[in-house]
């Protein structure tokens, strides 16, 4: 049976809301829990900020797992199914027209596989188009078009490195030892020393493979151990803030603003909505 052809907010989906803006289609629909969608493809390529919920996308050689905090990429015209889990699942959806691929290939970005980011800056370019898409006015085409270039860009390399780039084993054990202690102070001295290289040496590869500094990874895990606080509970900003890592709620917003482009309030009021 040939598979379905359909736009990735589809009849499988319940519409919240729309918005076109130069050749991208932006959406926020809702989905049910239990379905198991046909086999079928996207006209447009398109991405999927997961808000509430978890589901797999099933391609033939890979398998997508998304839950909130994830950003997916699916190629225009590449066949899978999905999986909607026990609870309803609520994203954001940008369908991507083929100009912008084609304007992205004159460039040298190549998109042509699925992924998915559970962290980074991937996730928060979508969440600031999210609150551009909740927000709009006059300069927000403008706002929105930037974004979704750098997001592409964002795809492209970040596909080169896990297929090109595999990080050594020190390197990830590092990771792993940020991530478990990113909400406490330590240095980058300590940091080395856990896994027996110089501290030169590890900031540079570290930068090399996750295209960012040590700091900037740790604040990306406060920022994102916020959020998801700030979804599940109703925790005190400040407590969040602290728990979290930052000095002062004021460090927190300074922070998260930079990073997400809204205040924490504004995020938490977004998620509280949706």
């Amino acid at each position: 049976m040939k598979p379905n052809l359909s736009s990735k907010s589809n009849h499988w989906a319940k519409p919240l809301g729309n918005q076109t803006v130069t050749g991208l289609k932006l959406a926020e629909v809702s989905y049910n829990p239990g379905v198991v969608t046909p086999k079928h493809r996207h006209e447009d390529a398109g991405f999927c900020l997961v808000l509430r919920g978890t589901y797999t996308e099933d391609y033939s050689k890979k398998i997508l797992e998304c839950a909130p905090q994830t950003v997916t990429f699916s190629p225009a015209g590449e066949e899978h199914l999905n999986r909607f889990h026990s609870a309803a699942v609520h994203c954001f959806i940008i369908d991507v027209e083929a100009v912008w691929l084609e304007r992205a290939r004159q460039c040298g970005v190549i998109l042509e596989n699925p992924v998915d980011f559970h962290k980074g800056s991937l996730v928060w370019l979508a969440t600031r188009i999210y609150n551009e898409y909740n927000n709009m006015d006059d300069a927000s085409p403008l706002v929105i078009e930037a974004l979704i270039l750098e997001m592409l860009v964002g795809v492209s390399r970040g596909s080169k490195n896990i297929s090109e780039r595999k990080p050594p084993g020190w390197l990830q054990q590092a990771r792993v030892f940020i991530y478990e202690h990113f909400s406490q102070k330590f240095s980058l001295n300590e940091v080395a020393s856990a896994v027996g290289v110089h501290p030169i040496y590890l900031a540079s590869e570290f930068r090399r493979h996750y295209q960012c500094t040590v700091g900037e990874y740790v604040r990306r895990l406060r920022v994102e151990n916020a959020c998801r606080e700030m979804i599940k509970s109703e925790t005190s900003l400040v407590e969040i803030a602290l728990a979290a890592g930052f000095s002062s709620q004021s460090h927190f917003s300074s922070v998260f603003k930079r990073i997400t482009g809204m205040t924490p309030a504004t995020y938490r009021a977004n998620a509280l909505q949706s």
